[in-house]
């Protein structure tokens, strides 16, 4: 049997897909997570068992810097001694930063390495881990900054979506409702932005149309003031924060407004709700903008740029969207064609068959 690590940490857009590559491979190989402390928080420690091995970032701090090189080789060093001490056959990396010690550590022993890109650009860690890489694991055929002389290393597959989102309740062409079900979720990384501006948006609204709102609230801080506005335009809510177990939010939800997070999108998609997405603009190469990019050139969403917000334009568009149902509509129709083919199984026989053929 194949001993198998999973490297991830970071955001949870690194760690959502780690947990999902466990339960596709847990019945056949021995399979075994690592995360840093800022990503353990996304994994459920009842459910999932992981090693935790930190790993600093460069450059977050320059004045850290020295410290951080000789923290950073000692990770190479802690990398090594982990694979060899669990005999691990295949390291299969998430991305970010805190997965490179492994992946140089798998290339030093001549360990198979799996990247793993949900993005539609080439993450930077990835970028650099990709010369010593086995295959990449995608989900867009044509990935920004991807170098044209390692396409041969290119495997494209569905989005990779947690077990539990295939059990969910797909939406359907929708109907008049009286009251309307928007999630509003700014992923892992939270959002700010949505605390202050999706709010004064969603009371706009409310003066014209009934709501029902799951919201993610970045600032705890601002969890006070947000359910005082929304008290005074009776307005129905229930706060959340961001989770791995994201499946228990999306029942009856009408439509989203979202960052451009990859993991978010493909969840969306795949239950066929419509959503506005606003990506995060400091996002790095922009990725959240094109991730939402491919899904608005098959007009499946609607795209806003942050620096172009206005209440009352994006307050006359929501207004519009529930209102004309054939425009809805064509939007839910757009998503079943590129979901379609995505399903447990064939996501599973994929995955095993990539990793056994190599």
């Amino acid at each position: 049997m194949k001993n198998i690590l999973i490297v991830t940490g970071g955001s949870g857009g690194h760690v959502v897909p780690s947990t999902s590559f466990y339960e596709h491979l847990k019945n056949k190989f021995s399979v075994n997570i690592v995360s840093d402390l800022r990503g353990s928080k996304f994994i459920n420690s009842k459910k999932y068992k992981y090693e935790l091995i930190d790993v600093p970032n460069l450059f977050l701090k320059t004045y850290l810097l020295p410290i951080n090189i000789f923290k950073y080789f000692l990770n190479i060093f802690q990398s090594i001694s982990f694979i060899k001490k669990n005999k691990t056959n295949i390291v299969i990396s998430t991305g970010g930063y805190m997965t490179f010690p492994f992946c140089l550590a798998a290339f030093i022993l001549k360990k198979k390495i799996f990247l793993f890109e949900p993005n539609s650009v080439l993450g930077r860690s990835n970028r650099f881990a990709l010369k010593f890489s086995t295959k990449i694991i995608c989900h867009y055929e044509n990935i920004k900054n991807f170098p044209a002389k390692y396409n041969f290393k290119k495997v494209v597959v569905e989005p990779i979506l947690k077990k539990e989102i295939y059990n969910l309740k797909k939406n359907l062409i929708s109907q008049k409702k009286e009251i309307k079900k928007i999630l509003i979720i700014g992923g892992s990384q939270g959002a700010s932005f949505f605390d202050k501006n999706i709010t004064e948006l969603m009371v706009v609204i409310s003066k014209k149309q009934k709501l029902d709102i799951i919201q993610q609230i970045s600032n705890k801080n601002n969890l006070s003031s947000i359910k005082n506005k929304y008290d005074k335009s009776n307005i129905n809510y229930k706060f959340i924060e961001f989770t791995n177990n994201s499946n228990e939010i999306y029942n009856g939800i009408d439509l989203a407004i979202t960052r451009g997070g990859a993991s978010t999108l493909s969840e969306l998609s795949f239950l066929n709700i419509p959503f506005v997405s606003i990506p995060l603009p400091s996002a790095k190469d922009d990725h959240q903008f094109y991730n939402s990019e491919y899904y608005y050139k098959k007009n499946c969403c609607w795209l806003i740029d942050q620096n172009q917000f206005k209440i009352d334009k994006l307050s006359k568009m929501i207004s519009e969207i529930f209102n004309n149902y054939e425009n809805y509509n064509e939007k839910i129709k757009n998503l079943e064609k590129i979901t379609k083919k995505n399903t447990w199984n064939n996501i599973n026989n994929k995955i095993i068959e990539i990793i056994d053929e190599n």
